[in-house]
């Protein structure tokens, strides 16, 4: 499968996900034009500190679009697999072309449950007092725990490792693990900071 590929560190998109963004530079409307010819896809991936890909990201189907006044492109991408690149296509356009290999990881869904959930949102709440995040965590309560653990990174200031990290778990419990972990050492660090501080 040929995508576009957005690279763009930080904004991390998950399979079952959303993600907004306000397209505005040239190189990136011409992708939008390209997806909006083919299947809307667009591949959403991060790159490493060598500015070099990471093998592997997300395709987003563009669901939902809007031009403004002055050119620029409100999109919004639902994700729909995780993807590896295969390689790089040769460049004919502004954008990055790629052939890439879907994904298809099945995800069991049973495996969660309420008083994981209880102890992800206590640690969740810990994590975003001691960030100063300003953030009612009643409005994301009430949200489907297979949400939850995938809208808490793609919202919060985890390094790009460690957002790509999680994207590459496809396990649901290992995810959750590994999301606790980055939660209680981000905690732990803000803790002793203040204290040295």
């Amino acid at each position: 499968m040929q995508i576009p590929i957005f690279p763009l560190n930080g904004a991390v998109l998950f399979p079952g996900t959303s993600l907004p963004l306000n397209i505005f530079e040239e190189r990136y409307i011409e992708m939008v034009d390209y997806a909006f010819s083919k299947e809307r896809c667009i591949g959403m991936i991060q790159t490493d500190e060598k500015n070099n890909l990471y093998n592997i990201g997300c395709i987003g189907k563009i669901h939902s679009f809007s031009e403004t006044a002055d050119g620029r492109y409100l999109i919004s991408l639902q994700g729909i697999n995780c993807f590896k690149i295969k390689r790089e296509l040769e460049k004919k356009y502004k954008f990055r072309l790629i052939e890439a290999e879907i994904l298809n990881f099945k995800e069991d869904k049973n495996y969660l449950n309420e008083d994981q959930k209880s102890s992800l949102l206590e640690k969740y709440s810990q994590y975003i007092k001691v960030k100063k995040i300003n953030l009612n965590l009643e409005e994301i309560q009430n949200i489907d725990f297979n949400q939850i653990i995938k809208f808490i990174p793609m919202i919060s200031p985890f390094s790009d490792i460690e957002k790509q990290v999680l994207l590459e778990t496809h396990n649901l419990v290992d995810f959750y693990k590994k999301l606790q972990s980055i939660l209680e050492l981000e905690i732990v660090d803000d803790i002793k900071s203040d204290s040295i501080n």
